[in-house]
């Protein structure tokens, strides 16, 4: 092994399948989406993708013309671009499925990113255009705090808290902390694995094989097979929270056959393999030919989909909060975007569909607070 140094269903309403439109688009760049109702989504979603090659040139925290930026991780990633598909697209109030607005207790007549961006004093568009557009590229958490830090970006995405993402700084002061959902990884394995009867496993087995102390599936009662283990690279804030969840320490040496820079492509090499095994991104839990299974972890077995004891646990060892990161406070452009992904229509309309959990109505309160007070 290398040393790692570091559904839209029938049926399903208009809205929801644009609050999926993010998921669907980061499979998009794995490659899973040849046949013709996945290209003609595809089609769809080209309309109003809200990805960004290019690196901006507006300052962070800028309130000025252009777009708002956003930049990092693959698991914030279809948080933010579905809301940014919603925001670009700025459907009138009268298109209540798309915007909700009366369900929410919200009295306008603005569209969709009028009435957020009219919070602060911007100005509606012309034509049905936002007041402005928001952009989100696709990297790694560490690329997302570094360039919001480097004002490269507005918005800097990260699975990971930025101590563990940047842990040499003195000094996190700069740094403003907005969390936008909760994700708890699942542990995942080849279908055939789990169809060989391995369906559960210990934090002590998990550990031994991240360190190479188990190299066969027939040591944790499955088939006589050389396990696969799999990761993410290092800067990347679903690593990052992983170790230090496990070990206890986020720059602690893992072994791992092979490493992804993405999550969508680690949960493609799982299902491709016969004998893998990985931790994810919650949202990628449903990649065709990847089955989770259960961790036990002192004394409390821990179950996707599990009332009880589910992947939503405050007590589940490897949740981990998803952060959208600004640099020197919250610009009223940043606030506006942040306030629309934070309120109940947002947490409803972009955190869950994308299979993650909505913030607490406490926790929910806390983050609203890091706001500027809106204008209006």
């Amino acid at each position: 092994m290398a040393e790692d140094r570091r559904r839209f269903p029938a049926g399903a309403s208009r809205r929801k399948f644009i609050a999926t439109a993010g998921v669907a688009g980061v499979a998009a760049l794995a490659g899973c989406m040849g046949d013709s109702l996945r290209g003609a989504r595809r089609r769809r979603e080209a309309a109003t993708s809200t990805t960004s090659e290019a690196t901006s040139t507006t300052s962070a925290g800028s309130d000025g013309p252009g777009p708002l930026t956003s930049d990092g991780s693959s698991t914030v990633y279809p948080i933010m671009n579905s809301g940014g598909s919603y925001w670009n697209a700025n459907r009138p109030a009268d298109d209540t499925e798309y915007w909700p607005h009366d369900e929410y207790g919200i009295d306008t007549e603005k569209n969709l990113a009028d009435y957020w961006a009219g919070l602060y004093g911007f100005e509606s568009g012309d034509s049905g255009e936002p007041p402005f557009r928001f952009t989100v590229a696709l990297s790694h958490s560490g690329t997302g705090v570094e360039k919001v830090m480097s004002g490269q970006v507005d918005i800097g995405n990260s699975s990971g808290a930025v101590e563990d993402e940047l842990p040499d700084r003195e000094s996190y002061d700069a740094f403003t902390d907005h969390v936008v959902g909760v994700d708890g990884q699942p542990l995942v394995v080849s279908e055939e694995i789990a169809e060989a009867g391995v369906t559960k496993i210990t934090g002590d087995e998990l550990k031994g094989l991240y360190k190479g102390r188990i190299t066969n599936w027939s040591e944790l009662g499955g088939p006589d097979r050389e396990i696969q283990v799999l990761g993410r690279v290092k800067g990347s804030g679903t690593r990052t929270s992983f170790v230090a969840n496990v070990f206890g320490n986020p720059e602690e040496d893992t072994q791992v056959a092979s490493r992804f820079g993405q999550n969508q492509r680690l949960a493609q090499a799982v299902a491709q393999a016969d004998n893998a095994i990985s931790y994810l991104a919650l949202t990628f839990i449903d990649t065709d030919g990847v089955s989770p299974i259960a961790l036990e972890w002192e004394g409390t077995t821990y179950s996707y989909q599990d009332d009880r004891n589910g992947l939503d646990s405050k007590d589940y060892p490897l949740s981990r909060d998803l952060h959208g990161y600004t640099w020197e406070g919250t610009s009223k452009k940043e606030a506006a975007f942040l306030r629309m992904i934070l309120s109940d229509f947002g947490q409803d309309t972009f955190v869950k569909p994308n299979n993650y959990f909505a913030l607490g109505k406490r926790r929910q309160e806390e983050q609203l607070a890091k706001l500027p007070e809106p204008s209006n």
